[in-house]
């Protein structure tokens, strides 16, 4: 790929994740610079996507997180305007970033992942009955269904504690997700172009691997690399991590988040725009195989290309 290319890197954006949007666009900015790329920056928060057409540029680094980034939107313009872009398509970025319609592939194709309901504004009530029929048990997860990074994610301890949350929540979200909270190691894996790197174990002090926990410092979270399993069971999450890239026919680089628990892996998430900050879990993984940060971001560049 000719080093004289000009890259636009869409980054900041409108989600609750913008802050970190600008962390990893500013990381990815530095590399392509390094590596020889003409680089411009795009923020959808002060451009409209319509403003595409008129750049003369060879390819778009989707930096964006979170809503109207990872979720098909930016893809379709991205599209509309047959312009190559790197990560993955419309169609796989909006099942991904939608946990519901992601959780049902993942048991229509056996990957396990832990029991769940949803529930909307219309069914707010008999939520009891709901749980009991489900075969849910507390603790439980509640979280929007279409959310990154952890954002509004909440462990219920009992019925008053879910009720509280679910209250809290209802008042941004349409959908939202009850789940089954799974203890254990929790296990991450970065696959970049349908290959895995590898897989990383976390142990954050707080609670649970929430927003504070993968983008601050202070919370301290112990990254553990590689992860502390054994030779049969990393090789297994690497491949159930495959898989899941494979069906979801994502693209670029993925991360996965699994709990592993009962010598059982459940797999949480695909998320299709991991974040590329210094604490960032696929630079660490990446950097463990020998892949440095530009070699990194040069191989996301490479599988750059429409109708995906």
């Amino acid at each position: 790929m000719s080093k004289k290319k000009k890259i636009l890197v869409a980054l900041g954006g409108n989600s609750k994740e913008r802050d970190i949007s600008f962390k990893t666009g500013k990381a990815c900015i530095k590399a392509l610079k390094k590596i020889g790329f003409i680089v411009e920056t795009f923020d959808p928060k002060f451009n409209s996507f319509f403003e595409l057409n008129k750049k003369k540029i060879n390819l778009i680094f989707n930096a964006l997180h979170g809503k109207e980034g990872e979720d098909g939107y930016a893809q379709s313009f991205f599209e509309y305007f047959k312009i190559p872009y790197t990560h993955s398509g419309v169609v796989s970025s909006m099942n991904c970033m939608d946990k519901i319609i992601s959780k049902k592939i993942f048991s229509k194709n056996k990957i396990k992942t832990p029991d769940y309901m949803t529930i909307n504004k219309k069914n707010l009530l008999g939520i009891s009955k709901m749980i009991k029929k489900k075969h849910l048990n507390f603790p439980l997860v509640v979280k929007p269904s279409n959310e990154g990074s952890s954002i509004g994610v909440k462990i219920s301890k009992n019925i008053k504690d879910l009720k509280k949350n679910i209250n809290i929540l209802k008042k941004n979200y349409e959908t939202l997700l009850i789940e089954n909270f799974v203890g254990g190691q929790e296990i991450q894996v970065a696959v970049l172009n349908g290959k895995a790197l590898g897989a990383i174990e976390l142990k954050p002090k707080r609670k649970f691997y929430d927003y504070k926990a993968k983008y601050l410092k202070s919370a301290r979270t112990d990254h553990i690399m590689p992860a502390r399993l054994t030779k049969r069971n990393y090789s297994e999450v690497l491949k159930i991590a495959e898989k899941a890239h494979k069906i979801l026919n994502c693209r670029g680089v993925t991360r996965s988040d699994f709990k592993y628990f009962k010598k059982k892996f459940y797999l949480l998430e695909i998320n299709t725009q991991p974040g590329m900050t210094e604490l960032s879990l696929v630079p660490e993984i990446a950097l463990y195989n020998k892949v440095s940060f530009e070699n990194l971001v040069l191989k996301i560049v490479s599988d750059a290309g429409l109708k995906k």
